[in-house]
């Protein structure tokens, strides 16, 4: 099992890397050439500059059983394909059972922002959020070591 986190503009690539290290895994952070992302215990690979680059790369290595750091619905999606976990910076696993709404979601936003309407974007990261990030990637990876599986049984 590894993980793999799709670091372009990503809030929590060093609390990933840390319990990465802390639970002897793999992390692999993966970043486009507009920027560049390298953390000690980390693999750092930089893909092209370019639309969803990054996630086509992150898709191609990510297999079954690995966790997937992402903010992407889509990605996500690709990733709950592959059996991987996805889960965003907010601690919220995507799953089988999640993952339609929020893409119907994130088309309605685009069809409303290309008519021309606005839609509310996020709100300023709170600690709160990145404790929440922690606890359940913590918990992912405590469920990995004592049985193996990162399947979530939710």
């Amino acid at each position: 099992m590894k993980i793999l986190i799709d670091a372009d503009a990503c809030p929590v690539v060093d609390i990933t890397v840390k319990l990465a290290s802390e639970y002897d895994k793999k992390c692999i952070i993966i970043c486009d050439t507009a920027h560049y992302i390298v953390r000690e215990n980390a693999e750092t690979i930089t893909a092209e500059k370019g639309a969803d680059s990054v996630d086509f790369r992150l898709v191609n290595l990510v297999g079954k059983g690995d966790i997937a750091v992402t903010q992407d619905y889509g990605l996500a999606a690709m990733c709950l394909a592959k059996q991987a976990v996805p889960i965003n910076q907010n601690g919220l696993i995507f799953t089988d059972k999640n993952i339609e709404k929020l893409l119907y979601t994130r088309f309605v936003s685009k069809k409303i922002r290309m008519a021309g309407g606005r839609t509310k974007g996020p709100s300023k990261r709170t600690k709160a959020q990145d404790k929440d990030f922690e606890k359940t990637l913590r918990m992912l990876l405590e469920k990995e070591k004592s049985d193996g599986s990162t399947e979530e049984t939710v």
